[in-house]
């Protein structure tokens, strides 16, 4: 079998003592080679070390141990939770490999220029550091400034992309939150209002019918021209 007991020796030992299981049964149910059991019969193996109940321990049914006493084939079954408890999730900075931790100064310089509207505990969540550390590299006071190149912390491996995502939208939201967008006033005319009359005055304008006498007053003529005749004495008159 592939599960196990916890403290199997233990769990050996306290078989031994208290039933009459054969060795390859409490070799089989603990995971261990049946010499091993032997030698902690022996007493060569697992010296001083005390028994645990795995039935106390809701690691073996009384069934179980009863149809194995009387059946020296049969092979016990180790039992399972009734009800799976979730592992709590770990509070406190993501841990980062060591051979990863000389690039979150650069992925910090990147998150400081890039999303500025990200708190320095978000960075300090998301990239595993501390704010001290983030502000130094924001004022530029870091022993390595000078050599700090912004990077995606994503391409480094520092978190995943929806992590990453996850942070800027919670950013984002907090930032609307404390700084509303403020009332711009009165907005403008709609264009229906200030461009349309405009162009119906044009058009008005355009379809006036135009009075010669004004435009030949304008020009120094006083008025219209009056018809010319023969007397006048132009010679191509009638030619």
């Amino acid at each position: 079998m592939t599960d196990k007991p916890l403290m199997p020796l233990a769990t050996a030992v306290w078989l031994i003592e208290n039933t009459s299981l054969s060795f390859d049964q409490i070799a089989d149910f603990c995971v261990l080679h049946p010499l091993q059991v032997k030698g902690i019969a022996d007493g060569d193996v697992a010296v001083g070390v005390r028994g645990i109940n795995p039935i106390t321990n809701n690691q073996l049914l009384r069934e179980e141990l009863d149809r194995a006493a009387a059946d020296p084939n049969y092979r016990m079954k180790l039992a399972r939770a009734k009800t799976i408890v979730a592992e709590k999730p770990r509070k406190g900075p993501r841990y980062t490999p060591v051979s990863k931790r000389q690039n979150r100064p650069d992925a910090i310089l990147w998150m400081v220029r890039n999303h500025p509207e990200a708190s320095d505990a978000q960075i300090a969540k998301l990239l595993g550091t501390t704010k001290a550390t983030i502000q130094s590299v924001r004022d530029r006071t870091h022993w390595n400034s000078q050599n700090l190149t912004p990077q995606d912390p994503v391409g480094l491996g520092l978190c995943s992309q929806i992590d990453l995502d996850n942070l800027v939208r919670k950013a984002a939201a907090r930032k609307a939150k404390l700084h509303p967008t403020l009332d711009a006033g009165p907005s403008l005319k709609p264009a229906s209002e200030t461009v349309a009359p405009k162009v119906e005055e044009h058009v008005e304008e355009r379809e006036k019918p135009i009075d010669l006498d004004k435009v030949f007053a304008n020009l120094g003529g006083g008025g219209k021209p009056a018809p010319r005749t023969k007397e006048d004495g132009d010679a191509d008159f009638g030619s």
